[in-house]
């Protein structure tokens, strides 16, 4: 990766895995680099651009449909676009994967356990869901599909998302 060639890069993972503190810290490591980034985050996408979509498969897919479109839209004005999402299905990902040029999209499987992202639960969630009063919990009652062959597996359970972060760095610096 040179300093002025953007990228996408697309933290997949299960709900608390560590996404959002990951690609904070990679995108503040990159402008201080002195690239041009964007950060699209799940959460922050449902209170705006996804606020009328839930939970169903259905509904998951658009998601992961429109969050590509937005980060292709941003690619194309010289942004690198770091995006964390749950993205569940290996085909909307893939999806969103063949909006961008050969190697210009870098999927990475932020792999935390479930027990692991449970206990961490930082909004509630999974005792919500446990409860029966979110449908559709992505690792609960809805599957979710870790990638086959991503660019970077980052192990969920490690105690630093600084070192995290750093892994993800290199994995562009190679590139």
């Amino acid at each position: 990766m040179n300093d002025r060639t953007p990228c996408v890069v697309w933290l997949t993972g299960i709900s608390g895995a560590g996404k959002t503190t990951i690609a904070r810290k990679v995108e503040t490591r990159l402008r201080a680099l002195g690239r041009h980034t964007v950060l699209l985050d799940g959460d922050d996408m449902r209170l705006g651009l996804n606020r009328d979509l839930g939970f169903s498969d259905a509904d998951r897919v658009e998601s992961t449909r429109r969050v590509a479109e937005v980060a292709k839209l941003m690619h194309a004005a010289d942004l690198t676009v770091i995006v964390a999402l749950i993205s569940p299905f290996r085909g909307a990902r893939a999806m969103a994967r063949s909006r961008f040029p050969a190697g210009a999209f870098f999927e990475i499987h932020v792999d935390t356990p479930i027990e692991i992202a449970e206990a961490r639960d930082p909004k509630s969630l999974y005792r919500k869901a446990r409860r029966g009063e979110i449908a559709d919990f992505t690792g609960i009652d809805s599957p979710y599909e870790a990638p086959e062959q991503p660019e970077l597996r980052l192990d969920g359970t490690h105690p630093s998302p600084d070192a995290l972060a750093d892994q993800v760095i290199e994995l562009l610096n190679g590139a």
